[in-house]
């Protein structure tokens, strides 16, 4: 939120000081009534001060032959000292605790978020969401993280030297404009309630007809609404973990390769895909010069309607060739730059 400093101070002062204010004009007020025209507005106000505040100098109304005002006095002495002690108290608490600074931050995330553009954002990190955020930040993908409890956010982003994070409800469309969804590539709706991520595709879609929405499905019933509601893709943790199981037991070299590559932090292979710009049409393969890339491995070339496997150095790239690869992120973010 822009104004999420301003609302916090407002938040925590504003009664508090209504309440002052409201002593003030009530300690001037009645003392102008005990004292009448004998003291200004001002010795009536000076006097209310002086009492709540405790400091002790003399009384400039006399009150000894006036019981009433003394009574008076006692009264608004005690409603005074406890409105300042809270007001004290809450301003020692935002200083010393951290809130002031921690507001500062959140200001200055929210305007980096806002520079931010062709990111990911990520909706629900208490499940499979993390998982997908360490993806996101092993590949070197910019992202925002949304969700409700903020102590799962700062927990897991112990470890990650940049923080963009919202704590809030995906399924507002503030939050999600918050987070950049304007100018987001993609969102992941993964939180663990099957209707929070269906709402979620659907704001997102709405925001953003252009973003790329995956979203999970506990229960498969469920798939087609969540793809009527605007998700791109769909997965089920379920089905994809039962494939898995069947994998390690029917081929478990492949698995064990893909989990190698995965967890190899010096390589850090991927397979990745990368679109042809048109201005690379008609060109051969070959012209990529892919081999000055000693970790990356050119494994297809997804055409409109069919997949060429291994294609030979002469292959005449076309509009729409999508090259899948097998590579680090260093290496992707150059082959980027050279076919696009």
């Amino acid at each position: 939120m822009a104004d999420s400093l301003f609302s916090q101070i407002y938040n925590k002062f504003i009664w508090a000081g209504i309440a002052l204010a409201a002593i003030l004009l009530t300690g001037m007020t009645g003392y102008r009534l005990i004292a009448g025209n004998e003291h200004s507005l001002l010795d009536c106000l000076y006097m209310t001060f002086i009492t709540i505040t405790t400091i002790g100098f003399g009384e400039i109304i006399d009150l000894s032959d006036n019981p009433l005002g003394r009574v008076f006095t006692m009264c608004l002495a005690l409603s005074g000292v406890g409105v300042i002690t809270y007001i004290l108290s809450n301003f020692t608490a935002f200083i010393i605790e951290g809130d002031l600074n921690e507001a500062f931050l959140r200001r200055k995330m929210e305007k980096m978020i806002n520079k931010l553009s062709n990111h990911y954002i990520v909706c629900g990190i208490d499940g499979v969401g993390r998982y997908i955020v360490n993806e996101l930040f092993e590949t070197k993908r910019p992202q925002v993280i949304v969700d409700t409890n903020k102590q799962h956010i700062e927990k897991f982003l112990e470890g990650f030297q940049e923080k963009f994070f919202i704590v809030g409800d995906a399924t507002d469309n503030d939050t999600l404009l918050e987070a950049g969804i304007m100018k987001a590539e993609g969102l992941f709706a993964v939180t663990n309630d099957d209707n929070h991520n269906l709402v979620i595709s659907l704001t997102a879609k709405q925001l953003n007809p252009q973003v790329r929405v995956v979203s999970c499905c506990t229960e498969l019933k469920n798939i087609d609404k969540m793809k009527k509601a605007g998700a791109d893709a769909v997965v089920s943790p379920a089905f994809i973990g039962g494939l898995r199981m069947a994998s390690e037991m029917i081929r478990p070299m492949v698995v064990s390769f893909l989990d190698i590559m995965l967890r190899d932090k010096k390589k850090n292979l991927r397979i990745e895909e990368i679109p042809v710009s048109d201005a690379h049409s008609g060109n051969p393969l070959s012209l990529l010069n892919l081999q000055k890339y000693p970790n990356t491995l050119l494994l297809a070339v997804r055409t409109d309607d069919d997949w060429i496997f291994n294609p030979s150095r002469n292959y005449v790239l076309t509009p729409g060739n999508i090259l899948v690869f097998m590579t680090t992120p260093e290496d992707r973010e150059e082959i980027q730059k050279a076919v696009t």
